[in-house]
Protein backbone atom coordinates (compact mmCIF):
# COMPACT_ATOMS: atom_id res chain seq x y z
CA UNK A 1 0.00 0.00 0.00
CA UNK A 2 1.33 3.76 -1.19
CA UNK A 3 1.31 6.54 1.55
CA UNK A 4 0.33 8.15 -1.83
CA UNK A 5 -2.63 6.42 -2.71
CA UNK A 6 -6.35 6.52 -2.47
CA UNK A 7 -6.30 3.59 -0.41
CA UNK A 8 -4.04 4.67 1.96
CA UNK A 9 -5.90 7.92 2.42
CA UNK A 10 -8.94 5.54 3.63
CA UNK A 11 -6.71 3.06 4.93
CA UNK A 12 -5.61 5.57 7.84
CA UNK A 13 -8.56 7.34 9.28
CA UNK A 14 -10.27 3.72 9.50
CA UNK A 15 -7.25 2.53 11.53
CA UNK A 16 -6.90 5.62 13.21
CA UNK A 17 -10.71 5.73 15.01
CA UNK A 18 -11.05 1.95 15.71
CA UNK A 19 -7.16 2.04 17.30
CA UNK A 20 -8.61 5.08 19.49
CA UNK A 21 -12.32 4.59 20.22
CA UNK A 22 -12.48 1.20 19.86
CA UNK A 23 -9.35 -0.83 20.98
CA UNK A 24 -8.02 1.94 23.30
CA UNK A 25 -9.37 0.13 26.83
CA UNK A 26 -6.91 -3.07 26.30
CA UNK A 27 -3.54 -2.21 26.11
CA UNK A 28 -2.97 -6.15 23.83
CA UNK A 29 -6.02 -5.29 21.81
CA UNK A 30 -4.96 -2.15 20.86
CA UNK A 31 -1.62 -4.17 20.28
CA UNK A 32 -2.92 -6.91 18.30
CA UNK A 33 -5.22 -4.36 16.18
CA UNK A 34 -1.41 -2.88 15.12
CA UNK A 35 -0.57 -6.31 13.78
CA UNK A 36 -3.34 -6.62 12.20
CA UNK A 37 -3.74 -3.74 10.40
CA UNK A 38 0.37 -3.85 9.72
CA UNK A 39 -0.39 -7.30 8.35
CA UNK A 40 -3.12 -5.57 5.61
CA UNK A 41 -0.76 -2.63 5.05
CA UNK A 42 1.93 -5.00 3.83
CA UNK A 43 -0.13 -7.90 2.50
CA UNK A 44 -1.63 -5.39 0.24
CA UNK A 45 1.30 -6.23 -2.36
CA UNK A 46 1.92 -9.72 -1.83
CA UNK A 47 -0.06 -11.83 1.03
CA UNK A 48 2.37 -13.98 0.43
CA UNK A 49 5.36 -12.02 1.89
CA UNK A 50 2.95 -11.89 5.37
CA UNK A 51 4.99 -15.60 6.39
CA UNK A 52 8.27 -13.67 5.35
CA UNK A 53 7.91 -11.15 8.17
CA UNK A 54 6.36 -13.02 10.48
CA UNK A 55 9.03 -16.34 10.25
CA UNK A 56 11.26 -13.52 11.02
CA UNK A 57 9.50 -11.96 14.07
CA UNK A 58 9.08 -15.28 15.41
CA UNK A 59 12.64 -16.21 15.13
CA UNK A 60 13.57 -13.10 16.58
CA UNK A 61 11.56 -13.24 19.22
CA UNK A 62 12.00 -16.43 20.20
CA UNK A 63 16.15 -16.53 20.28
CA UNK A 64 15.71 -13.79 22.72
CA UNK A 65 13.59 -16.18 25.08
CA UNK A 66 16.32 -18.76 24.48
CA UNK A 67 19.15 -16.28 25.09
CA UNK A 68 17.17 -15.87 28.49
CA UNK A 69 16.86 -19.35 29.30
CA UNK A 70 20.74 -19.79 28.49
CA UNK A 71 21.01 -17.73 31.86
CA UNK A 72 18.75 -20.11 33.94
CA UNK A 73 21.03 -21.96 35.91
CA UNK A 74 18.44 -24.50 37.24
CA UNK A 75 18.62 -25.77 33.72
CA UNK A 76 20.68 -28.72 33.50
CA UNK A 77 23.69 -28.63 30.92
CA UNK A 78 24.42 -28.87 28.22
CA UNK A 79 22.86 -25.16 27.68
CA UNK A 80 23.21 -23.36 24.24
CA UNK A 81 25.49 -20.29 24.84
CA UNK A 82 23.60 -16.76 24.41
CA UNK A 83 26.35 -16.03 21.47
CA UNK A 84 25.91 -19.08 19.94
CA UNK A 85 21.65 -18.15 19.63
CA UNK A 86 22.60 -14.85 18.80
CA UNK A 87 24.90 -15.72 15.74
CA UNK A 88 22.35 -18.12 14.96
CA UNK A 89 19.51 -15.81 14.56
CA UNK A 90 21.49 -13.21 12.74
CA UNK A 91 22.70 -15.65 10.38
CA UNK A 92 19.10 -16.99 10.07
CA UNK A 93 17.87 -13.63 9.10
CA UNK A 94 20.93 -12.23 7.14
CA UNK A 95 20.20 -15.87 5.22
CA UNK A 96 17.06 -14.96 4.71
CA UNK A 97 17.76 -11.57 3.00
CA UNK A 98 20.83 -13.44 1.01
CA UNK A 99 18.52 -15.89 -1.15
CA UNK A 100 16.13 -12.95 -1.69
CA UNK A 101 17.82 -9.99 -2.11
CA UNK A 102 21.75 -11.24 -2.96
CA UNK A 103 21.23 -14.95 -4.10
CA UNK A 104 21.22 -14.10 -8.20
CA UNK A 105 23.87 -11.09 -7.95
CA UNK A 106 26.50 -13.69 -6.43
CA UNK A 107 25.91 -16.45 -8.58
CA UNK A 108 25.68 -13.50 -11.58
CA UNK A 109 29.11 -12.29 -10.68
CA UNK A 110 30.71 -15.32 -10.14
CA UNK A 111 29.86 -16.42 -13.56
CA UNK A 112 31.06 -13.38 -15.14
CA UNK A 113 34.39 -13.88 -13.01
CA UNK A 114 35.00 -17.01 -14.86
CA UNK A 115 34.23 -16.41 -17.81
CA UNK A 116 36.52 -13.93 -17.88
CA UNK A 117 39.42 -16.40 -17.80
CA UNK A 118 37.88 -18.58 -20.28
CA UNK A 119 35.23 -20.77 -18.40
CA UNK A 120 31.60 -20.34 -19.29
CA UNK A 121 29.47 -21.73 -16.25
CA UNK A 122 25.86 -22.42 -16.80
CA UNK A 123 24.51 -22.52 -12.67
CA UNK A 124 20.62 -21.55 -12.02
CA UNK A 125 19.93 -18.53 -10.73
CA UNK A 126 16.45 -18.07 -9.24
CA UNK A 127 13.43 -16.37 -10.28
CA UNK A 128 11.72 -14.53 -7.33
CA UNK A 129 10.71 -11.46 -5.96
CA UNK A 130 12.09 -8.64 -3.91
CA UNK A 131 9.89 -8.53 -0.78
CA UNK A 132 9.53 -4.90 0.21
CA UNK A 133 11.29 -3.61 2.48
CA UNK A 134 13.28 -6.72 3.61
CA UNK A 135 16.30 -4.39 4.30
CA UNK A 136 14.48 -2.53 6.97
CA UNK A 137 12.87 -5.20 8.86
CA UNK A 138 15.14 -7.60 9.04
CA UNK A 139 17.34 -4.53 10.79
CA UNK A 140 14.93 -4.30 12.95
CA UNK A 141 14.78 -7.60 14.21
CA UNK A 142 18.72 -7.97 14.25
CA UNK A 143 18.77 -5.35 16.57
CA UNK A 144 16.26 -6.87 19.29
CA UNK A 145 18.54 -10.06 19.29
CA UNK A 146 21.90 -7.51 19.39
CA UNK A 147 20.37 -6.02 22.28
CA UNK A 148 19.30 -8.62 23.88
CA UNK A 149 22.83 -10.34 23.92
CA UNK A 150 24.35 -7.38 24.47
CA UNK A 151 22.01 -7.13 27.64
CA UNK A 152 21.06 -3.84 26.49
CA UNK A 153 16.99 -5.21 27.01
CA UNK A 154 15.37 -7.61 28.64
CA UNK A 155 13.68 -10.04 26.34
CA UNK A 156 10.09 -9.77 25.96
CA UNK A 157 7.34 -12.62 26.29
CA UNK A 158 4.72 -10.43 24.83
CA UNK A 159 4.48 -11.86 21.37
CA UNK A 160 1.83 -9.47 20.28
CA UNK A 161 3.92 -6.61 21.47
CA UNK A 162 6.70 -8.10 19.53
CA UNK A 163 4.98 -8.08 16.30
CA UNK A 164 3.46 -5.07 16.27
CA UNK A 165 7.60 -3.87 17.24
CA UNK A 166 8.60 -5.06 13.82
CA UNK A 167 5.35 -4.94 11.88
CA UNK A 168 4.54 -1.56 12.63
CA UNK A 169 3.00 -0.03 9.37
CA UNK A 170 4.24 3.50 9.22
CA UNK A 171 8.00 2.17 9.22
CA UNK A 172 7.76 -1.79 7.69
CA UNK A 173 8.91 -0.67 4.50
CA UNK A 174 11.00 1.78 3.94
CA UNK A 175 12.43 2.85 7.58
CA UNK A 176 13.16 4.61 9.76
CA UNK A 177 15.01 1.37 11.23
CA UNK A 178 14.09 1.37 14.57
CA UNK A 179 15.77 -0.05 17.73
CA UNK A 180 14.07 -2.48 19.83
CA UNK A 181 15.41 -0.48 22.98
CA UNK A 182 13.44 3.10 22.15
CA UNK A 183 10.37 1.56 19.95
CA UNK A 184 9.83 -1.92 21.49
CA UNK A 185 8.93 -0.45 25.29
CA UNK A 186 6.48 2.35 23.79
CA UNK A 187 4.11 -1.36 23.17
CA UNK A 188 4.43 -1.64 26.54
CA UNK A 189 3.15 1.41 27.94
CA UNK A 190 -0.53 2.48 27.36
CA UNK A 191 -0.79 5.24 25.20
CA UNK A 192 -2.88 8.40 25.19
CA UNK A 193 -4.18 10.58 22.79
CA UNK A 194 -2.17 13.92 22.38
CA UNK A 195 -3.33 16.47 20.03
CA UNK A 196 -0.53 18.87 19.79
CA UNK A 197 1.26 15.57 18.70
CA UNK A 198 -1.28 14.46 16.40
CA UNK A 199 -1.55 18.23 14.70
CA UNK A 200 2.14 17.88 14.48
CA UNK A 201 1.84 14.65 12.69
CA UNK A 202 -0.86 15.40 10.38
CA UNK A 203 1.47 18.83 9.81
CA UNK A 204 4.32 16.36 8.68
CA UNK A 205 2.45 14.17 6.72
CA UNK A 206 0.93 16.78 4.27
CA UNK A 207 4.86 18.08 4.16
CA UNK A 208 6.20 14.62 3.10
CA UNK A 209 3.58 14.28 0.85
CA UNK A 210 4.06 17.61 -0.90
CA UNK A 211 8.40 16.37 -1.23
CA UNK A 212 6.83 13.14 -2.36
CA UNK A 213 4.11 13.87 -4.96
CA UNK A 214 4.78 17.78 -6.06
CA UNK A 215 9.18 17.95 -5.83
CA UNK A 216 9.69 14.46 -5.99
CA UNK A 217 7.80 12.83 -8.43
CA UNK A 218 8.07 15.63 -11.04
CA UNK A 219 12.12 15.53 -11.14
CA UNK A 220 11.54 11.82 -11.48
CA UNK A 221 10.17 12.77 -14.93
CA UNK A 222 12.66 14.81 -15.98
CA UNK A 223 15.74 12.39 -14.35
CA UNK A 224 14.12 9.22 -15.59
CA UNK A 225 14.15 10.69 -19.25
CA UNK A 226 17.74 12.04 -19.05
CA UNK A 227 19.08 9.15 -17.28
CA UNK A 228 16.95 6.68 -19.76
CA UNK A 229 18.43 8.31 -22.87
CA UNK A 230 21.83 9.99 -21.50
CA UNK A 231 23.44 8.94 -25.07
CA UNK A 232 21.09 11.53 -26.59
CA UNK A 233 22.14 14.52 -24.17
CA UNK A 234 24.84 16.52 -24.29
CA UNK A 235 27.00 16.56 -20.86
CA UNK A 236 26.16 20.11 -19.38
CA UNK A 237 22.22 17.98 -19.75
CA UNK A 238 23.45 15.29 -17.87
CA UNK A 239 24.73 17.20 -14.98
CA UNK A 240 21.26 18.58 -15.12
CA UNK A 241 19.73 15.02 -15.04
CA UNK A 242 21.90 14.42 -11.68
CA UNK A 243 20.92 17.43 -10.15
CA UNK A 244 17.12 16.81 -10.79
CA UNK A 245 17.78 13.14 -9.27
CA UNK A 246 19.59 14.61 -6.31
CA UNK A 247 16.34 16.47 -5.52
CA UNK A 248 14.19 13.39 -6.22
CA UNK A 249 15.46 11.11 -4.10
CA UNK A 250 16.03 13.64 -1.07
CA UNK A 251 12.52 14.35 -1.42
CA UNK A 252 11.13 11.45 -1.74
CA UNK A 253 12.97 9.11 0.99
CA UNK A 254 12.84 11.86 3.50
CA UNK A 255 8.94 12.77 2.49
CA UNK A 256 8.38 8.67 3.18
CA UNK A 257 10.17 8.89 6.72
CA UNK A 258 8.27 12.41 7.34
CA UNK A 259 5.28 10.51 6.56
CA UNK A 260 5.67 7.78 8.18
CA UNK A 261 7.01 9.65 11.48
CA UNK A 262 3.73 11.91 11.25
CA UNK A 263 1.76 8.87 10.91
CA UNK A 264 3.24 7.22 13.81
CA UNK A 265 2.51 10.51 16.33
CA UNK A 266 -1.16 9.78 15.12
CA UNK A 267 -1.09 6.52 17.27
CA UNK A 268 1.10 7.94 19.91
CA UNK A 269 4.47 6.59 18.91
CA UNK A 270 7.48 8.26 18.52
CA UNK A 271 10.31 7.04 15.83
CA UNK A 272 13.77 7.97 15.69
CA UNK A 273 14.60 11.10 13.15
CA UNK A 274 15.74 9.96 9.60
CA UNK A 275 16.79 13.17 7.98
CA UNK A 276 17.82 16.49 9.00
CA UNK A 277 18.34 18.73 5.84
CA UNK A 278 21.55 16.83 4.64
CA UNK A 279 21.74 18.97 1.80
CA UNK A 280 22.57 22.04 3.90
CA UNK A 281 25.72 20.15 5.34
CA UNK A 282 29.43 21.60 5.05
CA UNK A 283 31.50 18.01 5.02
CA UNK A 284 30.82 14.99 4.28
CA UNK A 285 31.12 13.73 7.49
CA UNK A 286 28.46 15.95 8.39
CA UNK A 287 26.49 14.66 5.08
CA UNK A 288 26.55 11.19 6.56
CA UNK A 289 24.92 12.88 10.28
CA UNK A 290 22.05 14.21 8.53
CA UNK A 291 20.93 11.63 5.73
CA UNK A 292 19.38 8.13 6.55
CA UNK A 293 20.23 8.91 10.25
CA UNK A 294 18.57 5.44 11.44
CA UNK A 295 20.75 3.63 9.00
CA UNK A 296 23.31 5.18 9.56
CA UNK A 297 24.14 5.05 13.70
CA UNK A 298 22.82 1.18 13.48
CA UNK A 299 26.18 0.69 11.37
CA UNK A 300 28.00 2.77 13.65
CA UNK A 301 26.65 0.63 16.65
CA UNK A 302 26.35 -3.11 15.67
CA UNK A 303 29.59 -2.85 13.51
CA UNK A 304 31.80 0.24 13.44
CA UNK A 305 31.96 0.04 17.31
CA UNK A 306 32.39 -3.33 17.50
CA UNK A 307 35.36 -3.03 14.84
CA UNK A 308 37.02 -0.35 17.84
CA UNK A 309 35.03 2.31 16.56
CA UNK A 310 37.66 5.29 16.36
CA UNK A 311 39.57 4.01 19.37
CA UNK A 312 42.04 1.84 17.79
CA UNK A 313 45.04 3.18 15.20
CA UNK A 314 44.58 5.56 12.46
CA UNK A 315 45.19 2.72 9.96
CA UNK A 316 42.39 0.77 11.61
CA UNK A 317 39.64 3.31 11.81
CA UNK A 318 40.67 4.01 8.21
CA UNK A 319 39.59 0.19 7.74
CA UNK A 320 36.60 0.33 9.70
CA UNK A 321 35.01 2.94 7.28
CA UNK A 322 35.51 1.88 4.27
CA UNK A 323 34.13 -1.48 5.73
CA UNK A 324 31.17 0.55 7.08
CA UNK A 325 30.56 2.37 3.44
CA UNK A 326 31.16 -0.88 1.57
CA UNK A 327 28.16 -2.80 3.55
CA UNK A 328 26.07 0.64 3.45
CA UNK A 329 26.29 0.50 -0.04
CA UNK A 330 25.41 -3.20 -0.16
CA UNK A 331 23.00 -2.86 1.84
CA UNK A 332 21.56 -0.98 -0.57
CA UNK A 333 21.38 -3.43 -3.46
CA UNK A 334 22.85 -6.44 -5.09
CA UNK A 335 24.61 -4.16 -7.92
CA UNK A 336 27.86 -3.26 -8.35
CA UNK A 337 27.09 0.64 -8.54
CA UNK A 338 25.88 0.51 -5.00
CA UNK A 339 29.27 -0.91 -3.54
CA UNK A 340 30.83 1.84 -5.90
CA UNK A 341 29.31 4.43 -4.22
CA UNK A 342 29.45 3.49 -1.53
CA UNK A 343 33.28 3.20 -1.99
CA UNK A 344 33.20 6.56 -3.25
CA UNK A 345 31.85 8.21 -0.34
CA UNK A 346 34.40 5.95 1.89
CA UNK A 347 37.41 8.28 0.06
CA UNK A 348 35.37 11.05 0.67
CA UNK A 349 35.24 10.77 4.31
CA UNK A 350 39.27 9.58 4.23
CA UNK A 351 40.68 13.39 4.28
CA UNK A 352 38.45 14.08 7.45
CA UNK A 353 39.46 11.41 9.22
CA UNK A 354 43.45 11.73 8.75
CA UNK A 355 43.42 15.50 9.53
CA UNK A 356 40.39 14.69 12.46
CA UNK A 357 37.88 16.89 11.11
CA UNK A 358 35.36 14.64 10.98
CA UNK A 359 33.74 15.61 14.28
CA UNK A 360 34.01 19.97 12.94
CA UNK A 361 30.23 20.29 12.37
CA UNK A 362 27.85 19.06 14.37
CA UNK A 363 25.66 22.29 15.08
CA UNK A 364 23.41 24.12 12.39
CA UNK A 365 24.31 25.92 9.55
CA UNK A 366 24.21 29.84 9.80
CA UNK A 367 22.83 28.78 13.20
CA UNK A 368 20.56 32.00 14.38
CA UNK A 369 20.79 33.85 11.33
CA UNK A 370 19.40 34.42 8.56
CA UNK A 371 22.02 33.65 5.84
CA UNK A 372 25.34 31.50 5.47
CA UNK A 373 29.16 32.80 4.99
CA UNK A 374 30.68 32.82 2.13
CA UNK A 375 32.99 30.24 3.32
CA UNK A 376 29.86 28.05 4.56
CA UNK A 377 27.75 28.81 1.05
CA UNK A 378 31.16 26.94 -0.75
CA UNK A 379 31.79 24.20 1.49
CA UNK A 380 27.82 23.90 1.04
CA UNK A 381 27.99 24.02 -2.92
CA UNK A 382 31.50 21.51 -2.72
CA UNK A 383 29.57 18.88 -0.64
CA UNK A 384 26.25 19.02 -2.82
CA UNK A 385 28.22 18.44 -6.07
CA UNK A 386 30.42 15.23 -4.70
CA UNK A 387 27.01 14.40 -3.52
CA UNK A 388 25.21 14.84 -6.31
CA UNK A 389 28.33 13.25 -8.38
CA UNK A 390 27.62 9.86 -6.10
CA UNK A 391 24.28 9.76 -7.06
CA UNK A 392 24.92 8.94 -10.55
CA UNK A 393 26.84 5.64 -9.81
CA UNK A 394 23.60 4.93 -7.20
CA UNK A 395 21.14 5.71 -10.51
CA UNK A 396 23.21 3.81 -12.85
CA UNK A 397 22.10 0.61 -13.87
CA UNK A 398 24.95 -0.87 -14.43
CA UNK A 399 28.72 0.22 -14.25
CA UNK A 400 29.57 0.82 -17.93
CA UNK A 401 26.28 2.74 -17.76
CA UNK A 402 27.52 5.03 -14.93
CA UNK A 403 31.19 5.49 -16.77
CA UNK A 404 29.70 6.22 -20.33
CA UNK A 405 27.39 8.83 -18.38
CA UNK A 406 29.98 10.39 -16.62
CA UNK A 407 32.53 10.18 -19.32
CA UNK A 408 29.86 12.40 -21.44
CA UNK A 409 29.61 14.75 -19.14
CA UNK A 410 33.52 15.50 -18.51
CA UNK A 411 33.44 15.93 -22.64
CA UNK A 412 33.02 19.75 -24.61
CA UNK A 413 29.62 19.53 -24.74
CA UNK A 414 29.70 20.01 -21.08
CA UNK A 415 29.91 23.69 -22.28
CA UNK A 416 27.23 24.07 -24.05
CA UNK A 417 23.59 25.18 -22.94
CA UNK A 418 21.28 22.39 -21.35
CA UNK A 419 18.27 21.93 -22.13
CA UNK A 420 14.99 19.86 -20.51
CA UNK A 421 13.81 16.53 -22.37
CA UNK A 422 12.22 17.32 -25.70
CA UNK A 423 9.22 15.42 -24.47
CA UNK A 424 8.03 17.94 -22.48
CA UNK A 425 8.57 20.91 -24.65
CA UNK A 426 6.90 20.04 -27.92
CA UNK A 427 4.04 22.47 -27.14
CA UNK A 428 4.32 26.12 -26.01
CA UNK A 429 1.82 25.12 -23.67
CA UNK A 430 4.16 22.52 -22.84
CA UNK A 431 6.64 25.13 -21.98
CA UNK A 432 4.72 27.21 -19.18
CA UNK A 433 3.21 23.53 -17.68
CA UNK A 434 6.63 22.71 -17.06
CA UNK A 435 7.65 25.71 -16.01
CA UNK A 436 4.75 25.84 -13.68
CA UNK A 437 5.78 22.59 -12.27
CA UNK A 438 9.24 23.08 -11.68
CA UNK A 439 8.44 26.46 -9.50
CA UNK A 440 7.75 24.97 -5.98
CA UNK A 441 11.23 23.62 -6.10
CA UNK A 442 13.11 26.86 -5.18
CA UNK A 443 10.56 27.59 -2.97
CA UNK A 444 10.65 24.27 -1.51
CA UNK A 445 14.65 24.58 -0.74
CA UNK A 446 13.30 28.08 0.81
CA UNK A 447 11.07 26.42 3.55
CA UNK A 448 13.67 24.09 4.08
CA UNK A 449 16.38 26.38 5.00
CA UNK A 450 14.33 28.50 6.94
CA UNK A 451 13.39 25.77 9.21
CA UNK A 452 16.68 24.15 9.34
CA UNK A 453 16.79 23.74 12.77
CA UNK A 454 13.65 22.55 13.22
CA UNK A 455 12.14 18.80 12.70
CA UNK A 456 10.74 19.38 9.57
CA UNK A 457 9.64 21.80 6.88
CA UNK A 458 6.06 22.24 8.34
CA UNK A 459 6.46 22.87 11.77
CA UNK A 460 5.26 26.31 12.11
CA UNK A 461 3.94 26.63 15.73
CA UNK A 462 5.68 30.28 15.63
CA UNK A 463 3.39 31.50 13.43
CA UNK A 464 -0.09 32.49 15.72
CA UNK A 465 -2.97 33.09 13.32
CA UNK A 466 -4.86 30.25 12.55
CA UNK A 467 -5.79 32.09 9.32
CA UNK A 468 -2.25 32.57 7.88
CA UNK A 469 -1.58 28.42 9.14
CA UNK A 470 -5.05 27.09 7.29
CA UNK A 471 -3.95 29.23 3.89
CA UNK A 472 -0.73 27.36 4.08
CA UNK A 473 -2.18 24.13 4.92
CA UNK A 474 -4.60 24.45 1.66
CA UNK A 475 -2.07 26.13 -0.32
CA UNK A 476 0.13 22.78 -0.15
CA UNK A 477 -3.08 20.72 -0.61
CA UNK A 478 -3.84 22.73 -3.75
CA UNK A 479 -0.05 22.07 -5.07
CA UNK A 480 -0.73 18.48 -4.59
CA UNK A 481 -3.53 18.76 -6.45
CA UNK A 482 -2.43 20.74 -9.07
CA UNK A 483 0.85 20.30 -9.38
CA UNK A 484 1.22 16.45 -8.83
CA UNK A 485 3.67 14.19 -11.24
CA UNK A 486 2.83 11.02 -12.45
CA UNK A 487 2.50 8.63 -9.22
CA UNK A 488 5.81 6.67 -8.64
CA UNK A 489 6.77 4.15 -6.03
CA UNK A 490 8.95 5.43 -3.58
CA UNK A 491 12.97 4.65 -4.12
CA UNK A 492 13.89 2.80 -1.13
CA UNK A 493 10.86 0.23 -1.28
CA UNK A 494 13.33 -1.85 -3.89
CA UNK A 495 15.97 -1.90 -1.17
Amino acid sequence: MLFNSITFAIFLPIVFLLYWFVFQRNLKIQNFFVVVASYVFYGWWDWRFLFLIAFTSFSSWFSGLLMQRADDKQITPPRISRKFLNISNIVLNLGILGVFKYYNFFVESFVSAFASIGFHLQPQTLKIILPVGISFYTFHALSYSIDVYKRKIEPTKDIIAFFAFIGFFPLLVAGPIERATTLLPQFFKKRTFDYEKAVDGMRQILWGLFKKIVIADNCALIANDIFNNYANYSGSTLVLGALFFTIQIYADFSGYSDIAIGTAHLFGINLIRNFAYPYFSRDIAEFWRRWHISLTTWFRDYIYIPLGGSRVSKAKIVRNTFIIFLVSGFWHGANWTFIVWGAFHAVLFLPLILLNKNRKYTNTVAEGKFLPSIKEVFQMILTFGLVAFGWILFRAENITYAWNYILKIFSSSLFTIPRLPSSFLSHFIDKIFVLIQLLPIPIFILVEWLNRDKQHGLQIDNIKSPLIKWLIYFTIIFAIWALGGKQETFIYFQF
